[in-house]
Formats: C-alpha cells, sequence, structure tokens
C-alpha cells in the first residue's frame, strides 16, 4: 500500500501539469463563471498566486515520498514549476478568449517563491519545527516496509 501511495506522489506532480494544460487550453469561465465579474476576475487573478505554488509543493511531496528532499533538487524543482507557470502562460497566448501576461507569470513565481521561502526556512533550516517534523514523520512512514 505504501509503495502505491509512493507511486501515486510522484506521479501527482505530473497529472497536475497535464489538468493544468488542459484549463489553460480553454476559455477561463469554461469549468465556473461567478454572477459578479469583478469578484470572478478577482479570484481567478488570485488563483494565479497558489497553483503553481501548488505544483511546487506537488514536486516536494514527492521528493519526501523517496526521501530525496534536499536543496539541490528543492531548487530545482521550484525552477521546474516557475518555468512550467512561463510556459503555461505562452501557450495560453494561443488559445482564444485566453490572455498571457507578465503580471500573471510574476503571479505564478510569486506563489512559488513563498511556498519554497517556507520549506527552505523550516525543512532545511528549522528542525524542530512542526512543519519539519510532519515533513519527516511523512518521509520516514514511506520510508519504512
Amino acid at each position: 500500500m505504501k509503495k502505491l501511495l509512493t507511486y501515486v506522489l510522484t506521479a501527482a506532480p505530473f497529472l497536475y501539469m497535464i489538468l493544468i494544460w488542459i484549463m489553460s487550453s480553454n476559455p477561463d469561465d469554461a469549468v465556473i463563471r461567478f454572477p459578479d465579474n469583478q469578484l470572478d476576475r478577482f479570484i481567478k487573478e488570485s488563483l494565479h498566486l497558489i497553483e503553481f505554488g501548488i505544483l511546487y509543493g506537488l514536486f516536494v511531496v514527492a521528493l519526501l515520498a523517496h526521501g530525496k528532499l534536499r536543496f539541490t533538487l528543492n531548487f530545482t524543482v521550484a525552477l521546474i514549476a516557475v518555468f512550467y507557470g512561463f510556459v503555461d502562460e505562452i501557450h495560453q497566448s494561443f488559445v482564444p478568449y485566453r490572455s498571457a501576461t507578465m503580471i500573471d507569470a510574476a503571479k505564478d513565481l510569486i506563489g512559488v517563491t513563498v511556498l519554497f521561502w517556507i520549506v527552505n526556512r523550516t525543512y532545511f533550516k528549522k528542525p524542530e519545527h512542526a512543519l519539519t517534523r510532519k515533513m519527516k514523520k511523512f518521509e520516514a512512514y514511506l520510508k519504512k516496509d
């Protein structure tokens, strides 16, 4: 069962990347449209702040599942998440009824950067932090046979 969980956690960031691509291939109101246009725009613009932070977080969990969360790999997956955010913005520029802006790319970058900062400040610098203990406990759980 732990092996299956490890496989699922390994696949999760890549499946999420596919989901992002599919969602970006559709008009922004294809899934949901709020009646208030200002609220609709605010929520959808705010999602840029968390969408690629989630992608980075899924990569971190995948690394934890394999006991491979080290600073270099952590930095690498953060760069991958940011790069994918830029690729997604370029992709959206070719999709009718979508737009690609540097502001959106900056929001993607900020989302990844905030979570990257949290992981670095806790997991790598504060071993006694509650989040670090939970991450290490999760890592140890998946390592046990």
